[in-house]
């Protein structure tokens, strides 16, 4: 293998994320989201959580939790990362789902460069969420 195909980025292994309520979080993406747990460890030394968590297509999430972790300054344009976006085979299925479960959607919009339908939600500490519609 050449020494360019060495430094090949292979895709996303996970996003991490910080929460300030672990079992509101921990009930949100695992039960409302359906993702399954591949791993859960208690730092004591920390005073927190870490939760791994699978998605479907390999990647994965981290959930952390901190003592009094500091508010996101701005939604969703605050510098960093924007949002998460999942794919979805259909939307309204999905936003169905979120709506009997007390989750709020924006209204579909549709993506002007890939004509693709896309709409928004937020997790428990409003971090903004996408579904992206695959095409």
């Amino acid at each position: 293998m050449s020494g360019a195909a060495n430094r090949s980025l292979l895709g996303i292994h996970h996003a991490a994320l910080i929460c300030s309520d672990y079992a509101r979080s921990r009930d949100f993406y695992v039960r409302i989201l359906g993702l399954r747990v591949l791993a859960e460890h208690h730092r004591a030394a920390r005073g927190s959580w870490k939760l791994d968590l699978a998605l479907p297509d390999g990647g994965q999430l981290e959930l952390f939790s901190f003592p009094a972790p500091p508010s996101r300054p701005s939604r969703p344009e605050a510098q960093g990362l924007r949002h998460l976006a999942f794919r979805v085979a259909a939307l309204e299925p999905f936003i169905q789902h979120l709506a009997e479960c007390g989750v709020a959607c924006e209204p579909i919009r549709v993506d002007e460069y890939t004509g693709a339908r896309f709409t928004f939600f937020a997790d428990p500490d409003e971090l903004p969420l996408e579904l992206y519609e695959a095409v």
